[in-house]
């Protein structure tokens, strides 16, 4: 995890330290890193009589009572790390401000507490959480308040044949071997394959004799085990490891159930789809994920 250098923390109206800002502030002291507490005021229209009345306008109040709550929440912090630690109040639209804060000043990790919605399970994300996820141009780790404090299973999903095109496969397996070792935690790796058209190979008009099909899903599952491999070797590891699943079937389902059967605390993957603009939209696996997992996600 010595890759970040410049964390920001979305205090996203949190009054007191939370899991995720205890992780934050470890994160930046141990990589020598600058860490920003950010929090964002919704940008409203500041009603006739608070200026009269205060000589101030409501943003005004609202800023300085912010900026004075993000003070509050990192001083019993600030020992260690005092030079490292900045806060900084933004007006707007909360995502929308994280995502320039970190197109401007150049963040290179995100990170946050789940918030999940309003009298909603605290298994699902809230909006913010979701469009970050989703938009956000560096890595976002969002810590579930439910999960164990420090991990112990993290998941990193990975899908090898994609790196071709971003490398994000080895940047996940990166930071997911750093967090293990530094959480003391399992580490666990999963690829989940399929045969592209299997369904009309096998059913459909262009249908072939089995024999013929099983050749192609072995070449397929071959393929697939040697880019796998390619990608694990960086680590040290191998497909035919323990806690190392080359799984056949759908990558979302394969990825949840793995997920469920380890009791993952942290799952680590990437979000990043293959089509439209590079590093915007996110991938349909990823998709299917976010809503669906207890675990934390970076």
């Amino acid at each position: 995890m010595k890759r970040f250098k410049n964390i920001l923390f979305f205090a996203d109206g949190s009054t007191h330290a939370t899991w995720a800002l205890e992780r934050a502030i470890l994160l930046a002291r141990t990589n020598g890193a600058r860490l920003t507490v950010l929090d964002v005021i919704s940008d409203s229209q500041t009603p006739d009589a608070i200026p009269r009345r205060f000589r101030s306008d409501l943003y005004t109040i609202l800023r300085d009572r912010l900026q004075q709550q993000l003070d509050e929440l990192v001083a019993g912090f600030r020992e260690d790390v005092e030079e490292l630690i900045y806060t900084r109040v933004a007006t707007g639209i909360d995502f929308v401000e994280v995502i320039r804060a970190v197109l401007r000043n150049g963040h290179d990790l995100v990170m946050k507490a789940a918030r999940p919605p309003e009298g909603f399970s605290e298994h699902l994300l809230g909006s913010t959480d979701l469009h970050l996820l989703r938009k956000c141009p560096c890595p976002v780790w969002i810590d579930r308040p439910s999960v164990t404090h420090p991990y112990r299973n993290i998941l990193a999903a990975v899908n090898p044949a994609e790196d071709e095109f971003n490398g994000c496969s080895r940047l996940v397996m990166e930071l997911a071997s750093s967090l293990a070792s530094s959480e003391s935690a399992q580490l666990s790796v999963i690829h989940a394959w399929q045969m592209h058209g299997e369904s009309t190979l096998r059913n459909g008009r262009g249908r072939i004799s089995e024999k013929e099909l099983d050749l192609l899903i072995d070449m397929t599952h071959r393929k697939h085990r040697e880019q796998f491999d390619a990608l694990l070797e960086t680590c040290g590891l191998a497909s035919d490891a323990e806690h190392v699943y080359l799984e056949r079937g759908p990558a979302a389902a394969s990825i949840r159930d793995l997920s469920l059967k380890l009791d993952v605390d942290l799952l680590v993957m990437g979000t990043v789809g293959r089509t439209g603009i590079p590093g915007f939209f996110i991938g349909n696996t990823a998709e299917n994920l976010l809503q669906t997992t207890s675990a934390s996600i970076l």
